[in-house]
């Protein structure tokens, strides 16, 4: 049974009354917070293990919230609940910083299946020491949990580094998008697979005065290759 408090932040008592249900049915402690203010408040003075934030909130909406947040190089996991399919450009497209989305409605089991893979990634981020990987002029560490591109440190966020690393650690494979979430993410497929498309997109970027590619095999899904 897990114990880790989870913030659950949204201004319909009816989706936190049923959040909240399957948490604690799982030996989650929860909190709640029903705007984006009260939100940054119950981060800052309690630490939770992970925040699953709604978008449409009174004072300060969830993309506020999320970008306050990371511009504080506070790290903490962030789920963002959104109304709209559309809403993963504006969460991942702006870089806000969000480690995972849920469309509304949503099923609460697997709202609680994703933050537990989220949570169980970053202990065993904690306790990987596993060897440098060298692929052309692209050097990951997971130990360290830094990637260089030839002499540049690459500024890489949670997600993009274990995408990155997924991708690397077995180059010129082509991985489908459900098995990306499955490797790098922690969870099977649920049906929402944007959020890899938009993470690829950022690692292109990021990528793109190097040797190192990621390539899109149509169809299919993605592969490293060098």
């Amino acid at each position: 049974m897990s114990s880790e408090l989870i913030l659950l932040v949204d201004d319909e008592p009816s989706i936190i009354q049923l959040a909240r249900m399957y948490f604690e049915r799982d030996g989650f402690r929860i909190l709640e917070a029903g705007d984006g203010e009260a939100a940054l408040e119950a981060i800052h003075k309690h630490k939770p293990a992970l925040v699953v934030l709604d978008v449409m909130l009174p004072k300060l909406d969830g993309f506020d919230v999320c970008r306050r947040l990371r511009s504080n190089n506070d790290q903490t996991p962030v789920i963002m609940l959104t109304a709209r399919d559309e809403d993963i450009d504006k969460i991942l497209g702006l870089e806000l910083g969000a480690d995972d989305y849920l469309t509304k409605p949503f099923n609460p089991r697997e709202l609680v299946a994703r933050v537990k893979a989220i949570l169980r990634r970053s202990d065993n981020q904690k306790q990987d020491d596993g060897k440098p990987i060298h692929r052309g002029e692209l050097t990951i560490d997971p130990s360290s949990r830094e990637a260089r591109l030839a002499d540049r440190t690459l500024d890489l966020r949670t997600q993009e580094f274990d995408l990155l690393l997924t991708l690397a650690e077995s180059p010129g494979r082509v991985f489908s998008r459900e098995q990306l979430l499955k490797l790098a993410w922690g969870f099977d497929f649920y049906g929402q697979t944007r959020t890899v498309d938009v993470h690829i997109a950022h690692l292109r970027k990021k990528l793109e005065s190097g040797s190192v590619k990621i390539e899109t095999v149509t169809g299919v899904g993605y592969k490293l290759v060098v």
